[in-house]
C-alpha cells in the first residue's frame, strides 16, 4: 500500500507488499543528480511510515522498516531486516547490514559500517570528522564500524574511525575514544574495560 500523499521518483523500484505511509518521499535527487539518474531499491515487505525521506541510489533490502521522520540520505547499502527509527539521520555511504537495529534519533554519518546484527540504541552519535573545519576535512572522513552483534547503549558518542569488536557492549551515556576488543563491555567518559561479556 502505497499512500496517495507519498511522493515516488523515477527510477524507484519497490518490492511486493510494501507499505509507504503519508507524506514520504522515495527516490530524491541528491545534489549534483537528476530525477531517475541513480536507482533505488527498496525490497520486500517494507515499512515506511510517515514522513520519511529516502534519497536515491539506495539499496535496500528485505523486511525493512522506518519509524516516523526518518532521514536516509543517498548511495547506502541496507541489507535485510534492518530496522531505523523515529528522527534518526543516516548519511550517504554507509553500509548497514543484516538484521541491524536503529533505534529513534541516532545520527550515522558518511562512511560508517554497521555489520550483521549490531544494535544501536536512543540519541547514540557516531562521528566522521577528525579535525572539523579544516581544508582537508571531506577528504579524510571516516566513520566507526560496528563489528557483528555488538551493542551500543543509548546516549553514546563515537569518535570517527572507532571499530567496536564483534559481540562487544558499550555502556549507556559512553564517549568511545579507542577500539574496543570483541566480547568486551566497556563504559565512561573516556570509555573504560569493564570486564568481558
Amino acid at each position: 500500500m502505497i499512500s496517495k500523499t507519498a511522493i515516488i521518483y523515477p527510477n524507484v523500484k519497490i518490492g511486493k507488499n510494501v507499505t509507504i505511509e503519508d507524506y514520504c518521499i522515495v527516490g530524491s535527487p541528491p545534489r549534483g543528480y537528476n530525477e531517475g539518474e541513480l536507482e533505488t531499491i527498496i525490497g520486500d515487505n517494507a515499512i515506511i511510515r510517515s514522513h520519511t525521506v529516502i534519497y536515491a541510489g539506495n539499496i535496500i533490502g528485505s523486511n525493512f522498516q522506518t519509524g516516523n521522520k526518518a532521514n536516509i540520505r543517498e548511495l547506502n547499502l541496507i541489507g535485510d531486516n534492518v530496522s531505523i527509527g523515529t528522527l534518526s539521520i543516516i548519511e550517504h555511504n554507509v553500509k548497514i547490514m543484516n538484521n541491524c537495529r536503529i533505534h529513534s534519533q541516532v545520527f550515522i554519518p558518511e562512511y560508517s559500517i554497521l555489520e550483521d546484527g549490531a544494535w544501536v540504541g536512543p540519541n547514540v552519535v557516531f562521528t566522521n570528522a577528525k579535525y572539523p573545519k579544516q581544508p582537508d576535512t571531506k577528504d579524510n572522513l571516516i566513520g566507526p564500524t560496528l563489528k557483528k552483534n555488538s551493542i551500543i547503549g543509548a546516549n553514546t558518542t563515537l569518535l570517527p574511525g572507532i571499530e567496536i569488536g564483534e559481540n562487544a557492549m558499550v555502556g549507556a551515556g559512553s564517549v568511545v575514544t579507542k577500539n574496543v576488543k570483541s566480547n568486551y563491555i566497556v563504559a565512561g567518559n573516556p570509555a573504560k574495560f569493564i570486564r568481558e561479556r
